[in-house]
């Protein structure tokens, strides 16, 4: 199926308009929170949710998607992460008191053995630089290892059918054995 083009995709948002118009007809658009007109929005993936799911199944009662989600909202959109404030990051993914910073950088190892960052030290200690690999690619080595359930892993099938992404499909000048590489 071809992607809508951009007057397709006009002509939806107008329908929703329209449809947001007519079931709130006493809104005022400065109620609303919109990219447009305000600072410090990021772009995350429409199956965002769904991944940050299979991230809390795969890591077995000890849920990182709230760390994770924290790391996203820290880049400018380069998948790249200066860990310069651990108390901080800790406490926006959930954690306090003692032990709060040795719990986040657990939950921070747990996502990089999982697959979907890379930690390197630096002079903020062990966990200073962190890169944010794709998560629809660490899904589908996970998933190639038996490690996704099929629910989830129909879900997020269909749901990246429904929003055309195509981050899964193997690179075409790439085997199947260099993109694992590449993952591991």
């Amino acid at each position: 199926m071809k992607p809508p083009n951009k007057k397709q995709r006009s002509k939806i948002g107008q329908q929703k308009l329209a449809m947001r118009n007519n079931l709130w007809p006493e809104l005022k658009e400065d109620q609303l929170w919109s990219w447009e007109k305000s600072e410090g929005w990021l772009n995350i993936p429409r199956a965002l949710p769904l991944l940050l799911r299979i991230m809390d199944l795969q890591s077995k009662g000890k849920p990182v998607s709230a760390t994770y989600l924290d790391l996203w909202c820290r880049t400018f959109d380069d998948s790249f992460v200066i860990a310069s404030k651990p108390r901080e990051m800790a406490f926006y993914s959930g954690f306090s008191g003692e032990r709060a910073e040795r719990t986040w950088a657990a939950r921070m190892r747990l996502l990089e053995q999982l697959g979907f960052i890379d930690i390197k030290p630096g002079p903020n200690g062990p966990i200073s630089y962190v890169l944010i690999l794709n998560p629809y690619q660490v899904v589908r080595k996970l998933q190639g290892e038996g490690r996704i359930d099929a629910s989830s892993w129909n879900a997020l099938a269909e749901k990246m059918i429904e929003i055309r992404a195509t981050d899964m499909q193997p690179a075409a000048s790439l085997s199947d054995e260099e993109v694992e590489a590449a993952l591991a």
